[in-house]
C-alpha cells in the first residue's frame, strides 16, 4: 500500500500523517511537493491540516490552485482513495471534489481541544474497520471548521449515506450542546458520492497512540489499509 502526502506551503501536519503511516502502521509512505505536476502509483492520498497559503482570501483557496491539484482530482475521478484532513478537508470543499463550503466557527474563535465523534456510516474506504454508531475521540484545531450545506444538499448527505462522522458527547448524544463550531448537523466528516474522498475536521493523525490522549485515529487509517488489501 503505497501512501502519499501532499505538502503545501503552510501545511503543519504533514509529518504527522507520514509518522504515522510509516511509524505506527509500518507502510510505505512519501511527500508530495504542491509543486509536483503528476503523481506517481500511489494508493491514497492525504491532504494534511495546516495553514495552506496562510489561509489567505480563505482556508484552502489558494491551495486548490496549485499545480499538484490537477493530478489529485484525477486521481479521486478515477476511484483514487483521498483523506482530507483539517485544511485537506477545506481544500477539497474549494476544489469540488466534495460538497459544501467551510465557515469561521460560530464563536469566532480558533477552537484546539479534543472532542468527541459518532460514527455514522461503517461501511466506507475510511471507517469499515469501525462499528456503526462507534465513539471516537480525535483533536480538533481550526478556526475556520463550521461545514455548512443548504438544505437539499444536506438532504442528499443523509439519502447517500455521506455523513461519516458527527459530533457528539462522550456517550454519542448528537445535539447542539457537543457541537464545537456550530457545523451543520453536527458533521464532523462527510464522503463524495461514490465513498473514495473523505473530509474531516478532526485530526486522526493527533489521536495515533493512548500516550497522546487517544489511539482512536488509528481506526481511519486502520480502515484504508484493510480496503486497499481488498483491492491491490
Amino acid at each position: 500500500m503505497r501512501f502519499g502526502v501532499v505538502v503545501f506551503p503552510g501545511s503543519n501536519c504533514d509529518q504527522d500523517c507520514f509518522y504515522v503511516i510509516r511509524d505506527r502502521l509500518a507502510q510505505p509512505v512519501r511527500y508530495i511537493w504542491h509543486k509536483d505536476k503528476r503523481i506517481a502509483d500511489y494508493d491514497c492520498i492525504i491532504l494534511p491540516g495546516g495553514f495552506s497559503y496562510g489561509d489567505y482570501l480563505r482556508a484552502g483557496a489558494i491551495a486548490r490552485f496549485s499545480p499538484i491539484m490537477k493530478p489529485i482530482i484525477d486521481f479521486a475521478h478515477k476511484g483514487g482513495a483521498v483523506l482530507g484532513i483539517c485544511n485537506g478537508f477545506q481544500i477539497l470543499l474549494e476544489a469540488g471534489l466534495l460538497p459544501g463550503a467551510m465557515l469561521r466557527n460560530d464563536n469566532i474563535h480558533f477552537i484546539c481541544k479534543y472532542v468527541y465523534t459518532r460514527v455514522e456510516n461503517d461501511s466506507t474506504i475510511f471507517t469499515n474497520s469501525c462499528k456503526k454508531g462507534q465513539i471516537l475521540k480525535i483533536p480538533i484545531a481550526h478556526n475556520e471548521g463550521r461545514y455548512y450545506i443548504d438544505e437539499n444538499g444536506y438532504s442528499r448527505l443523509k439519502e447517500n449515506k455521506q455523513i461519516v462522522l458527527r459530533y457528539c458527547s462522550r456517550q454519542g448524544v448528537v445535539s447542539d450542546e457537543y457541537n464545537p463550531n456550530g457545523a451543520k448537523g453536527n458533521i464532523a466528516g462527510i464522503v463524495n458520492e461514490r465513498g473514495n474522498v473523505l473530509g474531516m475536521m478532526p485530526h486522526p493523525e493527533r489521536s495515533p497512540e493512548a500516550s497522546l490522549g487517544s489511539d482512536d485515529g488509528i481506526y481511519l487509517f486502520d480502515s484504508i489499509i484493510t480496503w486497499l488489501r481488498k483491492v491491490i
